[in-house]
């Protein structure tokens, strides 16, 4: 059996957008990422979609891109079809930053992306993810450099999405 080297960075996986089509995470070389599993169903949802169109908007052309990977793994939140996932975040939610394939981020069908991320910064009661929106940041080196908790606001992670860009 052929051993893998162990993933050095987030560049090094490979994941499907929501019209199942591979993307390269190495595109986003050189940008300030924000990782976050979403669910059209969840408490969260309202606010965390508004504010994360807040920062996407404000800072998409200094090298900061949004990676929203749907999750259903959370008191059935996220039930729909990819193309019911599109509809609800681009429409209703007038998301303009990517939105990935529905993944599983806990389990032993765990996304790859989010082994790496969990293995990277663990939470408070273990690595496993708690709840819909957990937040990880991302420098442009493609380390972890912080993860949050679900209820914590994206506009309370400004700060240090202008720290990585080098601006404020």
């Amino acid at each position: 059996m052929a051993t893998q080297e162990a993933p050095k960075s987030i560049y090094d996986f490979t994941v499907k957008d929501i019209r199942g089509n591979d993307v390269s995470l190495s595109g986003y070389r050189g940008k300030v990422l924000l990782v976050v599993n979403v669910a059209s169903k969840c408490g969260l949802t309202q606010s965390n979609y508004k504010e994360l169109n807040v920062l996407y908007e404000k800072y998409k052309n200094q090298e900061f891109e949004i990676l929203a990977f749907p999750c259903n793994q959370f008191a059935g939140q996220e039930p729909g079809s990819n193309e019911e996932i599109q509809e609800v975040a681009c429409t209703m939610f007038k998301a303009e930053f990517p939105i990935f394939d529905k993944i599983d981020v806990n389990g032993k069908n765990a996304a790859p992306i989010y082994k790496f991320l969990k293995s990277e910064k663990g939470g408070f009661l273990g690595d496993a993810i708690k709840w819909n929106f957990t937040k990880f940041l991302v420098n442009k080196e493609g380390k972890v450099v912080e993860r949050y908790a679900p209820t914590t606001s994206p506009l309370k992670i400004e700060k240090d999405i202008q720290n990585l860009l080098g601006s404020s």
